[in-house]
């Protein structure tokens, strides 16, 4: 089990689904956490229960991505780890739609998945570079299998966490380049039982079964499983580690379409 005794992670997204999961596992593995969300109610409840902080957050808004930080940092004296969970759909494929609600749409996941997670990371290493003992921390990014076999019924989402991917791999070479010890890493879950699915399957009703029947395991997995691979890539376990990517996606991409 990965060691983050010690460690303070800040977490996006946190009050459900791999957010939430990834919380209870840094807490479990001894991080201090800073758990965010725009869901305040949710987000804190679930802070609060698991002896985490929480500050109520819209990733979209870079003015707050600082004063998040700051307050993590203020919390616990340094920032070892962040990761960008935060995420939305549009459930719109590029035809779909009228042009002034396309644009809205897409507009609004490319803030949020995009530049929202671009945002965190340059607030992050600024943190990370000032840590006491000198610059050294973790980012991990979260895309999705659609990064690499996109959605026809969701060009923003698609688009988005396919771009987070190229994201990740150019912070990380910055860092590197820069001689800091931060590291940026990428996990690309596949059919996660998250709200986001539960929210799809409202309005494309099989769609839980479809996506679960894409993984060779014929299931989804449950959040907690892609938080065991963010912990190891937040941890010391894994120094030689960047600009890599995870898949947690139960071997559907490992597959042929046709069997």
């Amino acid at each position: 089990m990965p060691d983050l005794a010690g460690k303070v992670g800040l977490v996006t997204g946190c009050a459900s689904g791999i957010g939430a999961a990834t919380v209870r596992r840094f807490v479990a593995d001894g991080a201090r956490v800073l758990g965010t969300d725009l869901d305040a109610a949710r987000g804190a409840a679930l802070c609060e229960a698991l002896g985490a902080r929480f500050a109520q957050q819209d990733v979209a808004d870079r003015a707050r991505w600082p004063q998040v930080v700051a307050q993590a940092v203020e919390a616990f004296g340094r920032l070892d780890i962040l990761v960008n969970n935060a995420g939305m759909v549009s459930q719109a494929g590029i035809g779909d739609l009228d042009d002034e609600a396309m644009f809205a749409a897409w507009d609004k996941v490319l803030a949020v998945n995009l530049t929202g997670t671009m945002a965190g990371c340059r607030a992050a290493i600024a943190a990370m570079r000032a840590n006491p003992g000198g610059a050294k921390g973790a980012i991990v990014n979260i895309a999705s299998t659609t990064a690499i076999a996109p959605l026809p019924t969701d060009v923003g989402y698609s688009a988005s966490k396919a771009a987070v991917r190229a994201l990740s791999k150019s912070v990380a070479t910055w860092c590197a380049k820069q001689g800091l010890a931060i590291r940026c890493n990428t996990v690309i879950p596949g059919a996660t039982h998250t709200g986001i699915l539960d929210a799809a399957e409202v309005q494309m009703p099989g769609l839980i079964a479809a996506v679960a029947a894409t993984s060779p395991l014929n299931r989804l997995a449950d959040p907690s499983e892609t938080a065991a691979a963010i912990a190891f890539l937040a941890s010391d376990d894994c120094p030689f580690m960047t600009g890599a990517e995870m898949l947690v996606d139960g071997a559907a991409l490992s597959i042929h379409p046709g069997f």
